[in-house]
């Protein structure tokens, strides 16, 4: 994966703000206009995993085995663990619950930072996209997240709890970036958006005026159908393109520069 650019990561430092609903909607949007795509788990959690029909606690190879394979002398290896999914040119690289035990297990070994990057340089053909969802906390999986992508996304809820949350998670990056050396290109994107509510009305102002230059044109509305494809197991880019929430995130692709915009093609909705 030559372009970090196009690998991004998807997190918060707290859970319930679209992180999961964020990558596979994405995922799929990009799918569908015919770009390769690999979504990564990194949550123990297995959010992601399970909603593309991966069961975490019973998953033979996963993200895990990378951290394996690196603290017995090998470079890290993704093919064994990635697996395609029922949706064409968008694979996974699943979680499993063994991820919660990578502190205990491998938090003392160096360069265990940079598994997931070392891993993403070495897959051939390398894929147009990645997307990593990350779990809600720091530690060694966010840092490997943060140390492979080009770009952050950070979903933030419409409401008070979640903008604390994304303190916490810029302050996060921040000592990543000066522990790497280097600046990361991210973005606030606001989600589950409720215009009718006050309280949504207040923080999305609150947010415009905090964080005006990383924050996002676009804003995520509530929108049942992404609970809808989440219990049908299907991005909601491809069971409902035509929803708002899915419009939405079609026009965070534009304003990211991520992806194509062509009149005519199967993602035409994205353009709405």
């Amino acid at each position: 994966m030559n372009d970090r650019q196009h690998i991004l990561a998807i997190a918060n430092q707290k859970g319930g703000v679209g992180k999961t609903t964020t990558t596979a909607t994405l995922g799929g949007l990009l799918s569908a206009q015919g770009y390769r795509c690999l979504m990564i788990d990194l949550d123990p959690h297995g959010s992601l995993s399970a909603y593309f029909g991966i069961d975490p606690e019973t998953v033979e190879h996963s993200v895990y085995d990378l951290f394996q394979q690196l603290a017995q002398g090998q470079p890290p290896d993704a093919g064994v663990a990635i697996q395609a999914s029922a949706f064409e040119r968008l694979d996974v690289l699943p979680a499993s619950t063994a991820l919660a035990t990578l502190e205990k297990q491998f938090g003392g070994r160096n360069g265990m930072g940079l598994v997931v990057r070392r891993a993403l340089q070495a897959i051939e053909p390398p894929y147009d996209y990645v997307l990593i969802d990350c779990p809600p906390m720091l530690g060694m999986l966010m840092i490997n997240a943060l140390a492979a992508c080009g770009q952050l996304v950070i979903p933030v809820q419409t409401e008070y709890l979640a903008i604390k949350g994304l303190q916490r998670m810029l302050r996060t990056l921040k000592m990543i970036e000066q522990s790497l050396r280097a600046s990361l290109r991210f973005h606030i994107l606001p989600t589950l958006y409720d215009q009718r509510t006050r309280a949504s009305r207040e923080c999305l102002q609150q947010l415009q005026a905090a964080h005006g230059e990383h924050l996002t044109d676009t804003v995520i509305p509530v929108d049942t159908k992404f609970r809808d494809a989440s219990h049908a197991g299907k991005p909601a880019s491809l069971m409902f393109p035509a929803t708002h929430g899915v419009k939405a995130y079609g026009r965070f692709l534009h304003e990211a520069a991520l992806g194509r915009i062509e009149e005519g093609n199967s993602m035409q909705a994205v353009a709405s």
